[in-house]
């Protein structure tokens, strides 16, 4: 039972350099400090198989990743006809090895809940990989309990997000072998840092979702836009050591 904490980025800014390591690449130093990062490039462009066995080869033992779906089987394609892609996306990341962690897929807020079409799409996805997925529905459609059910039935976890689009998606549901909390910043999305009393609570939160049984729980800060991300990220992580 893990908590693995992680930035949704790697790259260090000069606030917060001095708290890394001072020798290697910004991913061996940042990999020092957390045990978890979530690559985002991969939603924008593909990344080789090569590449990401070189980025598994520069981490500790027990770091690990997660990988954001291409936004051509998410936002263009929007889960339909794309075997090819999905495919290409399992055979580039099967690279990272062991150290691949949930596949993260985030949906555009204009895709709504439609009951014959997600189905079919997980059940491509599940035909093809076993590894844990955990969804991040932005359309309030996908948070009633119809839908969480529909999630377990797939082990599919759904985010628990803020700034949430609905008041259920503030809490992890689905797949309970793991949760991932995805933390944007609130009020301005991506820019916005949590303060120290909201990061206590959300530490409480985290150590009461171990106590659960809960296989892993990923905590991924994405509030990048400002360098707040891995400020926010290294308080959580002395708050989850007291």
């Amino acid at each position: 039972m893990v908590i693995r904490v992680g930035c949704a980025t790697w790259s260090l800014n000069k606030e917060v350099k001095p708290q890394f390591p001072s020798h290697g690449t910004h991913l061996e130093r940042y990999s020092h400090v957390f045990n978890s990062v979530e690559i985002n490039s991969s939603f924008y462009r593909p990344h080789r198989h090569e590449t990401y066995c070189k980025w598994a080869s520069a981490t500790p033992q027990d770091f690990r990743f997660s990988v954001k779906v291409p936004k051509q089987i998410t936002h263009v394609k929007r889960l339909m006809n794309c075997e090819n892609e999905v495919l290409s996306f399992l055979t580039e990341i099967s690279g990272l090895g062991q150290k691949l962690g949930p596949i993260l897929l985030q949906l555009p807020p204009s895709l709504a809940w439609i009951e014959d079409r997600m189905p079919l799409f997980f059940s491509l996805l599940r035909t093809y990989t076993s590894h844990p997925v955990v969804c991040e529905p932005r359309h309030r459609s996908w948070f009633d309990g119809n839908v969480d059910s529909q999630l377990k039935s797939f082990n599919i976890a759904r985010v628990a997000a803020d700034p949430a689009v609905a008041d259920a998606g503030r809490t992890p549901a689905g797949d309970e072998n793991v949760r991932y909390y995805r933390l944007h910043g609130a009020p301005r999305m991506y820019y916005s840092a949590y303060d120290n009393d909201q990061l206590a609570a959300l530490a409480m939160e985290l150590k009461n979702s171990v106590g659960t049984g809960v296989g892993e729980t990923w905590c991924i800060f994405d509030n990048t836009a400002e360098n707040a991300a891995q400020k926010n990220a290294i308080i959580l992580n002395k708050l989850l050591k007291q």
